[in-house]
């Protein structure tokens, strides 16, 4: 996995012959007591090493495109104008900067049915965003999403109800903990694994050193500990990386083994 080239709002990454694209879509600011001990209350204190910004996490959002040169896939799609914020819904400007063509997205698959993942589906202006969409991979727990702006789509949707493979590089695998349709994307190259992931982790300075820290809004907290123990072991298998929706954009990384927890390695500086 190699850096080839970055902006504002991406980075495009060599993976054997696979090119990764990273989409910044914004950030979210989320106050501390979203982070539960193991018995699901809020943690008494956060380690120093956890940085706040006005007093509250800040998590990168971000979405990933990959590509053989031939056939593409969009994992993710950011929150388009659903929040109301001017820090988040970026994707397209990202799209753009990547010098990715909407009308080239034709699959998206989506980790789980959260705004900020699976909103970017529509513009701000209620068009469809990608012209030429064919199919949509969510979770099978996840569909109630597709109602309300996102209802048109729904024809389009393949549900994941266990491990199945996508295209010849991709795998969706069932991963249900933060939502019941939750959903992890192993992206097969030459030289290895990329493992794309939603909501896994939430605040990387504290989850990987601590993974048994779970998330305020994970559906089923013991579900999500087990998932992520699961992940993490998985990533420290050679030639394993992972691309995460929170991880600080541009959100793709190495792990390593580190005392009771893991250590995380970013393949790139972080881009905002």
């Amino acid at each position: 996995m190699r850096l080839i080239s970055s902006g504002r709002l991406h980075a495009t990454f060599e993976f054997g012959d696979l090119r990764v694209i990273s989409l910044r879509d914004g950030y979210i600011d989320m106050p501390p007591t979203r982070l539960r001990d193991e018995d699901g209350r809020p943690l008494d204190e956060l380690p120093t090493t956890v940085p706040l910004a006005g007093g509250d996490l800040r998590l990168s959002v971000n979405a990933f495109f990959v590509t053989d040169g031939t056939r593409s896939i969009l994992i993710d799609t950011g929150a388009s104008d659903v929040w109301h914020d001017p820090t988040m819904g970026l994707i397209y400007d990202a799209l753009d900067e990547a010098g990715i063509d909407r009308a080239q997205v034709t699959e998206v698959a989506i980790t789980h049915r959260h705004e900020d993942h699976v909103s970017g589906l529509v513009a701000p202006d209620g068009s469809e965003a990608f012209t030429k969409l064919e199919r949509v991979w969510i979770g099978a727990g996840d569909l109630s999403v597709f109602t309300g702006r996102l209802e048109p789509i729904r024809d389009r949707v393949v549900l994941v109800s266990e491990e199945v493979a996508i295209n010849d590089w991709t795998t969706a695998v069932p991963t249900p903990g933060h939502t019941p349709g939750h959903t992890v994307y192993d992206v097969r190259s030459g030289t290895g694994h990329l493992l794309v992931w939603g909501d896994t982790v939430h605040v990387p300075t504290l989850q990987f050193d601590q993974p048994n820290v779970s998330w305020e809004l994970d559906g089923d907290q013991a579900q999500a500990r087990a998932a992520r123990a699961a992940l993490l072991q998985r990533l420290t298998r050679p030639h394993h990386f992972v691309a995460g929706a929170h991880l600080d954009s541009p959100g793709i990384a190495r792990v390593t083994p580190s005392g009771d927890g893991y250590a995380l390695e970013y393949l790139a500086p972080p881009i905002g």
